[in-house]
């Protein structure tokens, strides 16, 4: 499936990453374990796994900061990491009811690999993919979790319908994961700034590209809406990663800054919207327990708009990337999503 830059368009100023992908930071791998199966039920759903440091998060932490856009959702472990600013375990991604489970196994994997001093609050979030999901059969197992872990690398990373962006759907047309980076100089070095999204939110009336109100020119008749009337809730997982020496309340500043990209797709944070955003850096490392001092750095927040910028960018292209590299999808109760319509898209940027 085409990515955006592929159909010709261009969003900001910066230059991409050599994969366009979180996993341009380095040492960030993702990882995906997806489900699709027809019997005995329905199943459009799986794990997506962010994993900073090469796996070593669970022992060398990392600054991170969350911001909430519209809290009708959930991401856990928040309340400690909002208390101490560190992120120490990968970033789960799955469906609404399995945020749980997925929470549970990295719980056990890192005792397993003798990295679990006391206790862990990993970081977990969820969207709803109910509509092309049954997601009351709980098809998410410990094994899917493991599979997405064992699978993690990086290079290119598989967009559209993986993971936990299997059975998303974004503005009324077929969603689930997208990626993006952008190469940002600051105080005379070069870093990396990556994005990754599980996209689940939105209207079609709203959706835009460049400033263009592409949805508004998709009529139904023809691509058919997923549903006649459209559901009350939507929701966007944003995740942020940067080699840059950022402090925990940088982050949450960056964070903050995804809203930008949303905004520019087409995203209000709609009342039963769960639009939660997480930024971490790798640029400190904090391994602990530690009884020393320890040093950092940090990016002059003078310095900090060209990432604003490319922050806001890259969230709009992973959005749009999310979108482009889906297919069309049917799924739970014979519900069909189309895949946004490339030839449409092309005519606009012709235009």
């Amino acid at each position: 499936m085409p990515r955006l830059r592929e159909l010709g368009f261009t969003i900001g100023r910066f230059p991409t990453g050599a994969h366009n992908a979180i996993t341009d930071v380095p040492a960030v791998l993702v990882g995906h374990s997806t489900l699709l199966a027809d019997t005995p039920r329905i199943a459009r759903t799986g794990v997506t796994l962010i994993v900073p440091r090469n796996g070593d998060i669970w022992h060398d932490y990392a600054f991170a900061g969350y911001h909430s856009f519209n809290g009708n959702g959930e991401m856990t472990g928040i309340a400690w990491l909002e208390e101490s600013g560190m992120l120490g375990s990968p970033i789960g991604l799955t469906n609404t009811h399995q945020v749980g489970l997925v929470r549970d196994t990295l719980v056990k994997v890192c005792e397993e690999r003798g990295d679990l001093d006391g206790f862990l609050l990993p970081v977990v979030a969820e969207t709803y993919d109910g509509v092309l999901n049954d997601i009351n059969a709980f098809h998410v197992q410990e094994a899917h979790v493991r599979e997405a872990l064992a699978n993690a690398r990086g290079g290119a990373v598989a967009e559209g319908n993986v993971g936990g962006g299997t059975g998303m759907i974004c503005h009324e047309f077929k969603g689930g994961i997208g990626t993006s980076s952008r190469l940002v100089q600051v105080a005379g070095q070069t870093y990396t700034l990556g994005v990754l999204v599980q996209a689940n939110y939105g209207l079609r009336p709203n959706l835009r590209l460049n400033g263009i109100a592409v949805g508004e020119q998709i009529p139904i008749a023809r691509v058919p809406a997923p549903w006649k009337t459209p559901p009350s809730s939507s929701s966007i997982i944003v995740i942020i990663a940067t080699d840059a020496p950022l402090l925990p309340v940088q982050c949450k500043r960056l964070a903050r800054r995804a809203t930008i990209g949303l905004a520019r797709v087409g995203g209000s944070g709609y009342n039963s919207s769960g639009d939660l955003f997480l930024a971490f850096s790798t640029g400190n490392h904090l391994t602990e327990p530690s009884d020393r001092l320890q040093t950092v750095q940090m990016v002059n927040h003078n310095n900090l708009n060209d990432l604003f910028d490319a922050t806001a960018d890259a969230t709009e292209e992973a959005i749009w990337n999310a979108m482009t590299s889906a297919e069309t999808m049917v799924g739970y109760c014979g519900h069909q999503v189309y895949r946004v319509p490339i030839e449409m898209l092309l005519k606009l940027r012709s235009a």
